[in-house]
């Protein structure tokens, strides 16, 4: 796990994605499944909610969000209106519990604060879900030092709009930023922009 010692001392910006860099995507996406499992079962009666949420924890262990709603759909006789009730969820849930950020992402942020850099968080998605998700995580304060930009909003992130944005908006040299992710499209969108990347793991 990437610690603040490897970090090149001039960098002084560096920008992250969300999911599965900074929080786990899967806590967020099973208690959606967990709201949408007691959401059937209140109005219908069945399938018991356990019932559900373990075919849905089983199938995501596997195959992710694809599909999800249709193979539940059809393994339990869902109606297929209740595709939107799911969709919705995904967006606009209340969790029952605060999503926690990794432990050594935690410790990472932290120091990153302490010695006065600069956090950007540019991350994929559906900017209401993810702002969803940014509200409900426990960020232990860290969440004043953080500035927040949603790629989306901007157009497919490997176009680097909303790359070029963030960097106008906050006068940075590119020299000393640098790209903190584990995803390939952060990898290449930092290729793209001539600006140093680091796997978080």
């Amino acid at each position: 796990m990437l610690k603040y010692q490897d970090i090149p001392n001039h960098k002084n910006a560096l920008i992250f994605e969300l999911d599965d860099v900074l929080i786990p995507q899967k806590d967020y996406d099973l208690q959606v499944y967990y709201l949408f499992a007691n959401f059937i079962e209140y109005l219908e009666a069945f399938p018991p909610a356990q019932e559900m949420l373990a075919f849905m924890a089983k199938r995501y262990e596997i195959n992710g969000q694809w599909l999800m709603f249709e193979e539940t759909a059809k393994t339990f006789g869902l109606d297929a209106k209740y595709q939107e009730n799911f969709n919705l969820l995904f967006t606009n849930a209340k969790l029952t519990l605060k999503l926690l950020l990794y432990k050594e992402t935690l410790e990472l942020l932290q120091e990153l604060t302490i010695n006065r850099k600069q956090i950007y968080l540019l991350t994929s998605g559906n900017p209401q879900q993810q702002l969803n998700k940014i509200t409900q995580t426990e960020w232990h304060g860290l969440d004043k030092y953080l500035k927040v930009y949603f790629a989306d909003e901007f157009g497919p992130k490997l176009s680097l709009v909303a790359l070029e944005y963030l960097i106008e908006e906050n006068d940075l040299n590119r020299d000393e930023m640098m790209i903190i992710s584990n995803h390939i499209t952060d990898e290449e969108l930092a290729k793209q922009a001539k600006i140093d990347f680091m796997g978080i793991i």
